[in-house]
């Protein structure tokens, strides 16, 4: 993420060419053998012509391709953070499943990390580079999650998140406007914050910190603001899950900013239908030409590559903390 013009140069490599020399190396195994493996990054994909998501066509083998072209982009969001995946080895129209630990037969290029937890250890599973991720693509994984928090200090959120998902009735004119509130209001308190689409019908609004707030403070903060919106505007919003209690109204989800909650990873695929993308997007973009799951597998490259500067190219630079009053004023409430 140090240059536009590196990634520039990156999302305008044909996703194949991933594929094009390792796929040459093959030329000494059985006939039969080359029709159904191929590497990828150096990594082995059998059934590399198994459809992912059927209205598209889109294989295994284009799947990791794109996660390859797309490395520069994807990498900094995911790499030694703890991942929830979820996992659809038939496809997107199959059964799909959430996978949280290892399994029988990983590939080594998915790391696994015992880490502290209250109950004594905690398995997690985490990636360092892209051949991590082709190898949870070869593992049907078509939806990357990742918790607010890396390795380096799981106790301290370095990214807060406030999720809106629009119940039945919303307009997306209105997530929009929702989104802008969330903004506004964490600028108020000295915080600035990035926004993304989830793909989904929603957006992710992302604060980062530095690490010094611990994931109870983190929690308090987001459910704070969250609840001011809904108490403010009633109408409009809402803290509650409960769908019925939802119709013509946004959710705000605040419950992500728990240390083993998670969000999808911006530049993850998701397994819905037309392959959509979760996308880092300006502020200024967030008009009703922006479609939340307008991003895919098929049309990122063409963005990432048209694209002057990235839209999230601050937030690795961005030096801010919760609010120390805050925090001060709800510490008697927690003993």
């Amino acid at each position: 993420m140090k240059s536009a013009a590196k990634k520039k140069s990156v999302a305008k490599k044909p996703a194949t060419s991933s594929a094009k020399k390792p796929a040459s190396r093959s030329k000494s195994t059985t006939k039969e053998a080359e029709a159904h493996t191929v590497e990828v990054e150096g990594v082995r994909l059998t059934h590399p012509e198994r459809v992912l998501w059927e209205d598209q066509g889109l294989t295994k083998q284009e799947l990791a391709e794109f996660y390859a072209g797309i490395a520069d982009w994807l990498l900094p969001h995911l790499v030694n953070r703890p991942l929830t995946l979820i996992r659809c080895p038939s496809g997107a129209q199959k059964k799909c499943f959430v996978q949280r630990h290892s399994w029988a037969g990983m590939n080594d290029a998915i790391h696994r990390t015992m880490v502290p937890d209250t109950s004594g250890k905690l398995e997690v599973l985490t990636v360092s580079d892209i051949q991590g991720v082709v190898a949870l693509v070869q593992s049907g994984v078509l939806e990357l999650h990742v918790w607010g928090a890396t390795l380096a200090d799981l106790e301290k959120p370095d990214r807060l998140i406030f999720d809106l998902d629009p119940g039945e009735g919303v307009e997306w004119s209105q997530v929009i406007e929702g989104a802008l509130a969330v903004r506004e209001r964490l600028k108020a308190q000295g915080l600035e914050s990035f926004v993304k689409t989830t793909g989904g019908k929603g957006l992710h609004i992302v604060v980062p910190l530095k690490p010094k707030a611990s994931w109870k403070e983190a929690l308090a903060f987001t459910r704070s603001l969250a609840e001011a919106m809904a108490k403010d505007e009633p109408d409009r919003y809402t803290t509650t899950s409960v769908k019925n209690e939802r119709v013509g109204k946004i959710f705000i989800d605040y419950l992500r900013n728990n240390r083993e909650a998670s969000a999808v990873a911006p530049y993850s695929t998701r397994s819905r239908p037309g392959a959509p993308v979760a996308t880092p997007v300006a502020w200024e973009e967030l008009t009703s030409d922006l479609k939340p799951n307008g991003f895919t597998v098929e049309n990122l490259a063409k963005r990432l590559a048209s694209m002057k500067q990235d839209p999230w190219s601050e937030i690795a630079e961005t030096d801010q903390a919760l609010p120390e009053a805050k925090r001060t004023r709800r510490t008697p409430r927690k003993a």
